[in-house]
């Protein structure tokens, strides 16, 4: 497993950047399905930039990465769901909303958030990491999803 040092990435404000080296920790070869589920419909996330086991994959933003793709139709001020597919839960995430050229964070509470009010096509990036418990600024893995809504 690699094990992943935080440093510096802009995000909304927020710096991260990752660099790894080869320590125990988390399994798979790929981060978990993440999904979103909204009024009992489970939806897959797209898999973006990731540090894993087997290293580090750089994407494209969520807007480019979702090109061509439908967005998911919901209603204004629906409850939106977030759920990974894997046993241990990250213990830091932010997610973050793309609309034109805007970007602004998303309060999350309980892993739920709340659809715009007003209409139109947002686009979402999910980031979640492992962080080390012992060690401060290091991260197990991470990986970062897209979506996209259209409210209606």
């Amino acid at each position: 497993m690699k094990k992943c040092f935080l440093y510096v990435v802009a995000l909304l404000g927020l710096t991260f950047i990752t660099g790894c080296s080869n320590t125990g920790g988390l399994s798979g070869e790929k981060p978990p399905k993440a999904f979103i589920e909204i009024e009992n419909k489970k939806f897959e996330t797209t898999l973006g930039t990731y540090c894993w086991q087997n290293g580090c994959v750089d994407t494209a933003g969520p807007v480019e990465l979702l090109e061509g793709q439908k967005p998911i139709k919901v209603k204004s001020g629906e409850t939106i769901t977030l759920e990974l597919d894997y046993e241990t839960k990250p213990n830091e995430f932010h997610v973050a909303q793309i609309s034109g050229n805007k970007e602004t964070e998303v309060v999350v509470k309980n892993n739920r958030f709340t659809a715009p009010t007003q209409r139109g096509v947002y686009y979402y990036s999910y980031g979640v990491w492992w962080m080390d418990e012992k060690e401060a600024n290091v991260s197990n893995g991470d990986a970062f999803y897209a979506f996209v809504l259209e409210v209606e």
